[in-house]
């Protein structure tokens, strides 16, 4: 199995020996092992669906479950010691990488015989894990989708009612003026004691600001991802407008508040009046002491709403020692119709497929009454994150990494965006210079 610099660069990035990654494959044909992150919620759904499993295709499943800030780590610590898990989440990102480097297995020889009807999948959701050798989202399928998770936009209903605000209008989203208004009435104090009770908003830049980007206008990257293409006039404004919301408009916490109690949790506690929601924040959202729904976010100059689609794709080893049987398993997690089932009551992502995600949009009986918000961003609006396609996102998490002092007002956007494009550019050209040479060997 080849191990080329990608595998090399990333272990020594992490700090990685082969050493001490634990005994994840195994050569029985009989067993499979299966790895991957999750909350108590979605680690009791997997547990019923893979009894299931184990019962219809007599086989035996070891299930390795860890924390979500310990999980790519340990995956490539496998990988690395070529002890993979025969069926593991992964990134939509590495498929690149985990393709040309001999990590993933091609499930599109097994798919017709896995017994679950996979092209009942959302169209995205198979193109984000296909791959021919160039091009991704085109050739065969190196993985199923654990997921769609569309990064919608909330809104405390219960606030707006307490308030006398008129509540947003689900398919008009707001102009980023209509949306500073918004949140300089709602930012209050309630009780009269000269400190803040709660806040038009608390957005997180490495999360929030692509919709309001790219609702501008702007983008991380052009067409080819060859060119880094946050120095424009379209991408500072966005990213000034979001630094203004707590500087300027002082409508979010500030950096004491958020340090006295982040603005999750004041979005728990009823003092935010505007914060994101995704699919897997669902089961946690159902305690919340409020009413809340869903709405669009706000959008910039092109008037047209915008946000990201995340995704865990479901592969399979290509080491597996029983390849058809582990796609059969990656199947049944993605599109099982009860397996969906399980995994949409626990809350923690909306149906992979298309047609049970329409009927569960359509039912109003609990929160989000708004569900259809989600299954827009899926179909219509909704992209996946910038540096998903390429060898590697270092060039862009490289933007996040120097940006709080235009968050805390002290750079303007303009200056910081001029700045940090060469150094990203840099980052973008050794990315792709290196899958030119691992390309090269893989053919």
């Amino acid at each position: 199995m080849k191990r080329r610099s990608f595998l090399a660069a990333s272990a020594a990035a992490a700090g990685l020996t082969a050493t001490g990654c634990g005994n994840l494959a195994t050569s029985d044909p009989g067993t499979l092992t299966f790895m991957f992150r999750g909350g108590l919620d979605e680690r009791a759904a997997y547990d019923e669906a893979i009894a299931e499993f184990e019962r219809l295709n007599d086989v035996k499943v070891n299930v390795i479950v860890t924390d979500g800030d310990q999980y790519a780590t340990k995956l490539q610590a496998a990988i690395l010691g070529q002890k993979a898990p025969d069926v593991f989440y992964y990134d939509s990102g590495t498929l690149k990488p985990y393709v040309i480097n001999d990590v993933l297995a091609d499930l599109t020889p097994y798919l017709d015989d896995a017994g679950t009807a996979v092209d009942e999948i959302w169209p995205l959701g198979t193109e984000l894990y296909r791959f021919d050798g160039t091009t991704q989202g085109q050739g065969p399928i190196y993985g199923l989708p654990k997921d769609l998770g569309p990064f919608s936009f909330g809104y405390n209903r219960t606030m707006f009612e307490e308030a006398g605000i008129a509540l947003p209008d689900p398919a008009v989203p707001y102009s980023w003026q209509e949306f500073t208004d918004i949140c300089l009435e709602l930012t209050q104090d309630l009780d009269g004691d000269g400190a803040l009770d709660q806040w038009g908003t608390g957005l997180n830049v490495t999360w929030n600001l692509q919709p309001l980007v790219w609702s501008n206008g702007g983008d991380w990257a052009d067409e080819d991802v060859t060119t880094v293409t946050v120095d424009t006039p379209e991408f500072a404004e966005a990213l000034q407008f979001f630094a203004d919301l707590q500087n300027v408009h002082e409508v979010t916490p500030s950096i004491a508040e958020s340090q006295t109690l982040d603005t999750y949790q004041r979005w728990m506690r009823g003092q935010i009046g505007f914060f994101p929601i995704a699919p897997w924040d669902l089961s946690t959202y159902r305690s919340l002491d409020f009413e809340w729904d869903l709405i669009p976010y706000p959008v910039g100059s092109t008037g047209q709403a915008a946000t990201w689609i995340g995704s865990l794709g479901i592969g399979v080893a290509e080491n597996s020692s029983n390849p058809e049987m582990a796609a059969r398993l990656a199947a049944f997690l993605s599109a099982d119709p009860d397996t969906q089932e399980l995994l949409v009551d626990a809350g923690v992502q909306i149906p992979n497929i298309r047609s049970t995600a329409l009927e569960w949009a359509e039912d109003d009986s609990y929160m989000p009454a708004n569900k259809a918000e989600m299954i827009k961003i899926v179909e219509d609006y909704g992209r996946p994150l910038p540096g998903y396609n390429t060898y590697n996102a270092e060039w862009y998490t490289e933007f996040f990494t120097n940006i709080q002092p235009v968050i805390d007002g002290d750079q303007s956007a303009a200056e910081y965006v001029s700045w940090v494009q060469p150094r990203m550019q840099k980052l973008l050209d050794a990315a792709n210079e290196q899958e030119q040479i691992d390309q090269g060997e893989y053919r």
